[in-house]
């Protein structure tokens, strides 16, 4: 059920001043039927007439009661008496002595409500209003006192909303390492006991996506303790001091809810590096990462509190803040290899319908690089484009779309394309998917399209086998053929004077890929395994890269030869793949004119009588040799899907 909304400091004391002004009005008794309202002379005349039965005297006013049951009010001059009143209009006493006269005497609440409320409501009124503005200014007042304290959220404890490591798949050695922390929560006498002491602070370090939020509430819904999560830009404000005052207010309140995790998200926005030179020694975010290292340095041992903080820039946080006894604990949260990936797709598609011929283990391996952000988007994509046709269950169909989906873009069916155009995409896709076929090293393509796809005008889907941690120099050069396979198809079939602006970026991505071959992995024979140039980022009003050059001119030279001549090598085998299999690129290219897409199958059929070159590699292996078992896992895998 919603919870309620609690009433208001001002909604109440107007709810008092009401009541107590509806008390004070309901003292009067007004009655139903307003008595008739009569002059001295009709009142004379019907005494005379001897109607009246009673008159009470109330001040100048006079109640009369007639003998029929009336009743009249009649107002005479004050200081006049009833007699003498009757005598002036030539009564006699005879003609009134029948008439009883009473004096009412006046006195008690009624009396006095009376006579004080014409002059005590409207001070009443005034004393409200100033009370409530008074009331006002105080609670502006404490707001502003409040400035200073941390906008911290509790995460609740309940049992259906808690999060477990059962809800986090893979990162097996992430949550064994925190793991222990949960037991350090739940007995921390067991390892004080052994003068162990409870770690200060657990950094989680990884690309964004990989779950650091996650595990860190996972953490606290294992070990069922207080969750207090703070995103780090939360601290720092315009004025001075109040980050340092926050950091305060955080950690008392985490002392009295000890056990209990402290989370901090995106620490670098707080955490990075001191003495820049950006914002000088009073900066406000050195002075709040100057209050974050004196709380987790000043810490009890075995007070229970841990800081758990979230950062995917791990080489720009204060060496200060990285030292054994702030975060003793460093996890780092790789991507999800191809097991972890189908773990994670298995729990996003728990509560999801699913058709037969779903197999998760295929888009694990049609997934590398994604981490569980993606893989999460990845299902709701999927769901997304079932619901949208109007299906009950989500096909093998749309988990392969919403891949590309998420890789490329939405499809631009829309877009359309002159027959010419379509001509050139066409041999341009076809050039990189023959090269890659046909290249022992390239990774095998699963898929040729040349529907328009972000910013695209089509697009050759390549997918190694297995994950890759470690890439060699065969791999580069091959991928550097395949980048060139589309300019080296163009110029082949429509000549040099027909060359468009299409290959523009799988230029730029060669160009790029040749230089860090060169300067970065020490890949060149010309100038051997050195690096040149140092890369700083530099983040001040936006974010700027300097590179920090430590050679020559004349080795900057040697440079630029170098990727000059890796790109000319790729250049002359792609060149030497096509010219020697024109029949197929003509044939993959009839293919994508008819059909627009080409599956991994579906090509595979062109090279019936000639097998990608990984194939025939594989086949052409002694099979007396074996393989480790971690290696050969994979392959068996593969085979079996």
């Amino acid at each position: 059920m919603p919870r309620r909304p609690k009433p208001t400091k001002h909604s109440l004391a107007i709810l008092v001043v009401f009541l107590a002004i509806a008390a004070m009005f309901s003292l009067y008794n007004v009655p139903i039927e307003k008595p008739e309202q009569i002059n001295l002379t009709e009142l004379a005349h019907r005494v005379e007439a001897g109607e009246v039965e009673r008159i009470g005297i109330r001040g100048a006013e006079l109640a009369v009661t007639m003998r029929g049951g009336g009743e009249a009010i009649a107002r005479k001059e004050p200081g006049t008496s009833v007699t003498e009143f009757l005598q002036s209009y030539g009564l006699e006493p005879e003609q009134y002595a029948n008439v009883a006269i009473e004096v009412v005497q006046e006195g008690g609440i009624r009396y006095w409500a009376q006579t004080l409320l014409p002059f005590l409501i409207p001070f009443l009124l005034i004393g409200g209003f100033i009370f409530i503005m008074m009331r006002q200014v105080q609670g502006a007042n404490s707001r502003a006192m409040m400035f200073g304290q941390a906008r911290v959220r509790e995460a609740s404890k309940e049992t259906k909303s808690r999060t477990t490591f059962k809800d986090v798949a893979g990162a097996a050695e992430a949550k064994e390492e925190l793991e222990e922390v949960v037991e350090f929560l739940q007995h921390p006498k067991k390892f004080a006991a052994l003068g162990a002491k409870i770690p200060k602070g657990v950094l989680l370090m990884g690309q964004p996506g990989t779950g650091k939020t996650l595990l860190a509430r996972a953490v606290a819904g294992e070990a069922n303790v207080p969750f207090l999560h703070m995103s780090a830009s939360e601290f720092v404000e315009m004025f001075v001091g109040v980050g340092a005052s926050r950091v305060r207010s955080l950690f008392q309140r985490a002392k009295k809810l000890a056990p209990c995790i402290v989370f901090v998200d995106e620490i670098d926005a707080v955490g990075r590096q001191r003495g820049t030179g950006v914002g000088g020694g009073h900066d406000e975010r050195e002075q709040t990462l100057n209050q974050i290292l004196v709380e987790m340095d000043g810490f009890d041992p075995n007070i229970g509190v841990i800081v758990m903080a979230a950062t995917n820039r791990p080489d720009v946080l204060d060496p200060a803040l990285l030292r054994p006894g702030r975060f003793d604990r460093r996890i780092m949260l790789d991507l999800p290899d191809i097991k972890d990936r189908e773990a994670i797709l298995k729990v996003h598609t728990q509560h999801k319908p699913l058709a037969r011929g779903v197999d998760l283990r295929k888009l694990a391996e049609r997934t590398p690089g994604f981490s569980g952000a993606d893989l999460e988007n990845l299902a709701n994509e999927g769901a997304l484009l079932a619901a949208r046709r109007n299906r009950k269950t989500v096909s093998m169909h749309e988990f392969v779309e919403a891949i590309e989906k998420v890789m490329l873009g939405p499809a631009r069916k829309s877009r359309v394309f002159s027959t010419n155009e379509r001509k050139l995409t066409a041999y341009h896709e076809a050039g990189h998917a023959l090269v890659a076929h046909e290249l022992t090293h390239a990774d095998p393509v699963r898929k040729v399209s040349i529907i328009s796809r972000g910013m695209a005008g089509g697009y050759t889907l390549k997918l190694p086998l297995e994950d890759k941690r470690y890439r060699t120099r065969a791999e580069f050069l091959d991928d550097l053929a395949v980048m060139l396979g589309g300019f080296v198809a163009e110029r082949a079939i429509f000549g040099d004077d027909a060359l468009t602006t299409g290959p523009s970026n799988d230029l730029r991505q060669a160009t790029r890929l040749a230089r860090r071959i060169v300067t970065e992995f020490g890949m060149s024979d010309a100038l051997g395994p050195r690096t040149y140039g140092e890369r700083d980022e530099f983040i001040f009003l936006g974010r700027e890269i300097h590179e920090q050059r430590d050679y020559s001119e004349k080795a900057a030279e040697a440079i630029d030869d170098e990727v000059d001549r890796f790109i000319a090598e790729a250049r002359e085998r792609a060149a030497t793949v096509i010219n020697t299999k024109r029949d197929r690129l003509d044939a993959i290219a009839e293919r994508l004119l008819a059909d627009e897409t080409i599956e991994q199958e579906a090509f595979e059929e062109l090279f019936d009588e000639h097998p990608h070159a990984w194939r025939m590699e594989k086949e052409q292996q002694p099979e007396a040799v074996p393989e480790p078992a971690e290696q050969a896992e994979p392959e068996q895998e593969e085979q079996h899907a």
